[in-house]
């Protein structure tokens, strides 16, 4: 790796080493993975030398703030990202806006201002939802979006739960849901965050301020058959969940082709008991549907139901169909981004496919999002990209909008 150029290079040069993985490439920061835990490590110890004071609150949350005035924290300025990932993911999603967020405190240091609002700094867990199969976990308990209660009962791919899993992080179960004095604390959110398409490389410019979020959700389709012996099967004795599986993946396609605008993904799919020389029993795949009208989102996904049923039932198997979790499309608050555009000198607004605590968040209180420019226009994979000079430009702005806001 090159020598980074900028602070905020530096600060991501640090942790380019946590959680590789050397065989999907990229990196796999499963939330409460040991590499997850590293990187909170790294990031209590930036912010222990700033003189800040990490804590972590009942639903994994770690916050920090810088409050010189000694003022109440409700109403504070907040701003940060989060630092799990997707398995085989970017170096950027995610640390990028945490690293952007320690940066902006020095810059904000250096230009002698004097907060006249508490800042919060803020790294959310689960945001990927890699792991358990929400995303935007945190962010989720912490507003009520999702119940403790189904949180806590969700399972990992080993089978682990999620109060299991927690527990042994040094959380208590018992502990976790929505946070009234915790969402009294904020203010304002702002999130910067590396973006996820190609609309800052067509348009030339190293930031962006989010306009809204696509509506998007996670469905997962059971398909069960009969376990069988790969060699002592007749083609025309089985029921093979796997081959009704392969197509209702191909009909995912077709029915988001049918309906301009929607992106319908089935990134995953697991095969019980999964041997090769095994007809499978079951057969559980996962579906995202993302729309920007969330009654198309819905529509989508009942007309995928439908084929899924019926291309089962060709194969002598039967489906269940389980709403993992579900965001309606977000409009940023447009009085806030107005504000951040401004504060900037007019950078463009771009909307997003992809989802983010802050989009969460946006029901409760004022939200707004930066965006740093991606060369590739790639995420969710190893050629995620962001270079030294924007990272620090991000960085620059997040400060700028900032200081705006601490008035």
């Amino acid at each position: 790796m090159a020598e980074p150029t900028t602070a905020t290079g530096g600060l991501l040069a640090a942790i380019a080493g946590t959680g590789r993985d050397a065989v999907r490439g990229g990196y796999s920061r499963p939330v409460f993975s040991t590499a997850e835990r590293d990187l909170v490590s790294w990031y209590e110890a930036e912010l222990t030398a700033r003189g800040l004071e990490p804590e972590t609150d009942r639903n994994g949350i770690v916050w920090a703030w810088w409050n010189p005035a000694g003022l109440p924290l409700e109403g504070a300025v907040v701003t940060g990202s989060h630092l799990d990932s997707v398995p085989g993911g970017g170096a950027f999603d995610g640390p990028l806006g945490v690293a952007s967020a320690l940066r902006a405190l020095d810059l904000l240091r250096g230009r002698g201002v004097e907060p006249a609002r508490p800042l919060g700094l803020a790294v959310f867990p689960e945001e990927e939802g890699s792991r358990f199969g929400v995303a935007c976990l945190g962010s989720r308990l912490l507003t009520g979006a999702v119940t403790a209660e189904r949180a806590l009962n969700l399972t990992d791919p080993d089978g682990n739960t999620f109060a299991d899993v927690a527990r042994r992080a040094g959380l208590d179960p018992a502990g976790f849901g929505r946070d009234e004095e915790a969402l009294a604390r904020i203010g304002v959110f702002v999130e910067l965050h590396v973006e996820q398409g190609r609309g800052l490389v067509d348009l030339d410019a190293p930031v962006a301020v989010a306009s809204s979020i696509l509506g998007h959700g996670r469905w997962r389709f059971s398909v069960h058959g009969q376990g069988n012996h790969a060699g002592t099967t007749l083609l025309d004795d089985r029921r093979d969940p796997l081959l009704a599986a392969s197509r209702v993946v191909v009909a995912v396609r077709e029915v988001a082709a049918a309906n301009p605008g929607t992106r319908a993904t089935v990134g995953r799919l697991q095969p019980v008991p999964g041997g090769t020389n095994v007809i499978a029993s079951r057969v559980d795949l996962w579906l995202d549907v993302r729309h920007p009208d969330d009654a198309v989102t819905a529509a989508v996904v009942a007309e995928i139901s439908r084929w899924a049923v019926e291309l089962a039932a060709g194969e002598g198997c039967t489906v269940d169909v389980r709403e993992e979790s579900l965001s309606p499309t977000v409009d940023f608050d447009p009085a806030l981004a107005r504000r951040l555009g401004a504060t900037l000198g007019g950078v463009p607004a771009l909307a997003t496919g992809a989802g983010h605590d802050a989009g969460v968040l946006a029901a409760h209180v004022p939200t707004a999002m930066l965006f740093t420019r991606n060369p590739t226009g790639v995420s969710h994979s190893p050629e995620e990209f962001c270079t030294d000079d924007d990272a620090e430009a991000g960085s620059v702005a997040l400060a700028d909008v900032l200081a705006d806001l601490l008035r």
